[in-house]
């Protein structure tokens, strides 16, 4: 089994991003519930949920050279697109919401390159 000093280092930058983004969509989500409203909307809840599980996955398929790695990264960074968009609707003026879009983008990139290599 590979270490990660054998990774490629866009694997590497990859698992490194979903580990940030799983970071921020914990923390956001304990910040949208302090705020209420809009920000405490089940559905947008459930999106940052989801979007920390699906990282935390796709890094730990990575970690392990799974060959499935691919299917893992093509689901987060889905999920990382629609945290992204999420966030970004509420991010006027709340740099908790952008710094959590801007994760989300960055992740969603990395996996997206990800999802098209091979093990």
């Amino acid at each position: 089994m590979p270490h990660t000093d054998q990774m490629p280092s866009e694997m590497r930058d990859c698992i490194q991003n979903c580990l940030d983004c799983h970071s921020i969509c914990v923390e956001t989500m304990n910040h949208c519930l302090m705020m209420g409203g809009p920000h405490a909307d089940a559905s947008h809840i459930r999106i940052l949920a989801d979007c920390a599980q699906i990282c935390t996955t796709a890094a730990d398929f990575m970690l392990r050279s799974s060959p499935d790695h691919p299917k893992a990264c093509s689901m987060c960074a889905d999920s990382c697109r629609k945290c992204a968009e999420s966030c970004d609707a509420m991010a006027d003026n709340d740099p908790t919401m952008r710094e959590c879009a801007d994760s989300c983008k960055r992740c969603a990139a990395s996996c997206l390159q990800m999802a098209h290599v091979g093990v």
